[in-house]
């Protein structure tokens, strides 16, 4: 019989039913329910670090999902906090390796920055994604070729084989919109996107045929904010909103800059988001008018 939670620490989540998610979002959930445990227990970060033998900073990492995790470590916090029954034990200790394990995206580590490398794991987790563009086509709706030309454009003196590379890494990226259990993508980009001939106007012409064919697919909403809008609220540059419904985990933001990125998880910045993105959707034209304005906007190439 399985005993009952002591009194004041949280239920642990049904994390087995999380392993075939991105290592990404299991440290992030291991790491969390951590730091539920920890504080349920009012345990300071320094006396958690000293039952593992290390610093206050390397919890805080760990309840991050910043750092692997050592299945020594994380039983030591467990006894620390209170949780002996073995079935709730088992359920964090039993997913550690898969938190740790690579995933598919490590064989690109050659091309692929850390500061973005987090975001392709979250990305793979999502049950929503949203997204706003001011200048190209969102990752995962390029065709290899307009891919390409924007990788140049970031690398312009890359070899082609590292060009080849990041294309093929984003093409990867893509096969998440295949899946049976596909993320529901809601992207809202600028007409300037359409219009900028990223690649030349053949490039363009099979970019936008393929637009044509992904809003077909019944978890891919696409819509275009036209000049006549003019001034919106996003005036501060495109961003993302990611949501993993079902594992309890907060919405992310994910700002990308030249060299860096920022995520952003604290819930007032994350309502601020959501609020920009909401005005946006209204600003943009309805997604009933895409197929005609992507139609168009061939008959002009």
């Amino acid at each position: 019989m399985t005993a009952a939670p002591a009194e004041g620490v949280p239920q642990l989540p049904d994390l087995a039913s999380q392993s075939r998610r991105s290592p990404t979002v299991l440290r992030l959930l291991l790491g969390t329910q951590l730091r539920r445990l920890r504080e349920s227990k009012h345990i300071r970060l320094e006396e958690a670090g000293h039952a593992i033998r290390a610093s206050h900073s390397k919890i805080s990492r760990m309840e991050l999902g910043r750092v692997g995790f050592r299945r020594r470590d994380v039983a030591d916090l467990l006894t620390l906090y209170g949780v002996s029954d073995e079935a709730e034990r088992e359920a964090l200790l039993s997913l550690v390796a898969q938190a740790n394990a690579p995933g598919w995206w490590h064989k690109y580590d050659d091309v692929l920055p850390s500061w973005f490398e987090a975001y392709v794991g979250l990305e793979q987790a999502a049950s929503t994604i949203r997204c706003y563009e001011v200048q190209f086509v969102p990752g995962l709706l390029q065709t290899p070729e307009y891919a390409a030309a924007v990788v140049r454009l970031g690398h312009p003196d890359a070899p082609a084989e590292e060009i080849e590379r990041r294309v093929r890494l984003r093409m990867d990226r893509q096969e998440l919109l295949a899946r049976p259990d596909a993320p529901n993508l809601w992207a809202v980009i600028d007409e300037a996107v359409l219009r900028r001939p990223v690649g030349g106007p053949e490039v363009m012409r099979a970019q936008i045929e393929h637009l044509l064919e992904m809003v077909n697919l019944p978890r891919v909403t696409l819509q275009v904010i036209p000049f006549s809008a003019g001034g919106h609220a996003a005036a501060g540059g495109p961003f993302s909103i990611l949501r993993f419904a079902g594992v309890g985990l907060p919405d992310v933001v994910y700002l990308e800059q030249l060299t860096s990125a920022i995520y952003l998880e604290k819930r007032e910045d994350i309502d601020r988001y959501l609020a920009v993105m909401e005005r946006l959707c209204i600003q943009a034209r309805p997604f009933a008018d895409t197929k005609r304005m992507l139609s168009l906007l061939l008959t002009e190439l």
